[in-house]
């Protein structure tokens, strides 16, 4: 049984939900009530991406740059240096997409504590298709030096997240989804950047989930459950730097593991991990995500379904590769 905390109605139809960007906006507002040096600069995106709440409360301390990202983030740099800690939000799509230069060469390059949320990532965007659901965001920010890289489960992770990034002095990517989403952890569910965290024990396989894929993996486990596979879930918010003993620990037990994102496979988490196991521990890893394509417009449900993101699919999927993938067994 595992020891994190989880929402007792999360496979229910009771189960509280929220958008993960949510959380993000009442973490902004009280990272502001703690700290006087936190700011909050924005790309005429305020209520979408929820820093209104930070807005209202100190209006001194809110910067609308306009439809100017590039711009955004090179303010927030030199804020950064003259000792602030500066959090910018625009859509995903557009930072860092737009402006994944300005990021390395002002903040990262320099080691600035500059905060760069990315609102509507991933395929919850839905009826704004391709062009507005950011899901190469993972690859470019992982591959960063100094960057730390963050997808929230839920929005109470949201809050934990928005709060921890405030106090760790290292510019940081926080990945927010659009849509409203199950809440699967409680106000006592720990989050610390670095950790992942065991949500589900299990002996057959390991599935490691990550932003909005997590409740996703255990919607499917539960259904796995059922054809008498016992899966491990793993919920893996920090995708960089990653916690390389959890992952680890998890498979030395179950002997093969499946990653699953809302983003593109190549460069994501299913990298990270593929790329970790691959020096340590020759397991076999499936890649669950979107490989290679671009979006699709629909409704958030509809796409996860088209993309075999929901539960039952992903039960299907992880059924086909247990078929075919023997678990790994030291000595081997």
């Amino acid at each position: 049984m595992s020891k994190y905390p989880l929402n007792p109605n999360i496979l229910t139809d009771e189960v509280d939900v929220e958008p993960i960007r949510a959380g993000f906006g009442r973490g902004l507002k009280t990272a502001g009530d703690k700290d006087k040096n936190v700011v909050a600069l924005c790309a005429d995106l305020t209520e979408s991406v929820q820093m209104h709440l930070f807005r209202e409360a100190f209006p001194k301390r809110f910067i609308e740059v306009g439809v100017a990202e590039q711009n955004l983030v090179t303010v927030a740099s030199g804020l950064a240096r003259a000792g602030k800690i500066p959090f910018t939000a625009s859509y995903a799509a557009f930072s860092p997409g737009r402006n994944w230069e300005q990021i390395k060469t002002t903040a990262a390059l320099n080691d600035q504590p500059v905060k760069v949320v990315g609102g509507h990532a991933g395929l919850m965007t839905g009826p704004d298709g391709a062009t507005h659901q950011m899901l190469e965001d993972v690859a470019l920010m992982r591959v960063m030096p100094n960057m730390v890289v963050i997808a929230p489960g839920d929005s109470l992770e949201a809050e934990k997240a928005t709060l921890a990034i405030a106090s760790n002095g290292k510019p940081s990517y926080l990945r927010l989804a659009r849509d409203k989403t199950p809440i699967f952890s409680t106000e006592k569910s720990p989050f610390e950047i670095g950790t992942a965290y065991v949500l589900r024990e299990g002996r057959d396989i390991s599935l490691f989930g990550t932003g909005t894929l997590t409740y996703e993996l255990l919607v499917a486990a539960k259904l796995l459950e059922k054809s008498g596979i016992d899966a491990e879930v793993v919920h893996v918010p920090t995708i960089k730097p990653l916690d390389d003993e959890t992952i680890l620990k998890s498979l030395e037990k179950t002997g093969r593991g499946v990653t699953a994102e809302e983003a593109q496979i190549a460069g994501g988490l299913g990298s990270s991990i593929t790329e970790l196991t691959a020096e340590y521990l020759p397991v076999p890893i499936k890649r669950l995500g979107v490989n290679d394509r671009y979006g699709e417009s629909g409704t958030p449900r509809e796409v996860f379904e088209h993309f075999g993101l929901d539960g039952k699919s992903l039960a299907k999927k992880i059924q086909t590769f247990i078929k075919k993938a023997p678990q790994y067994k030291k000595g081997y």
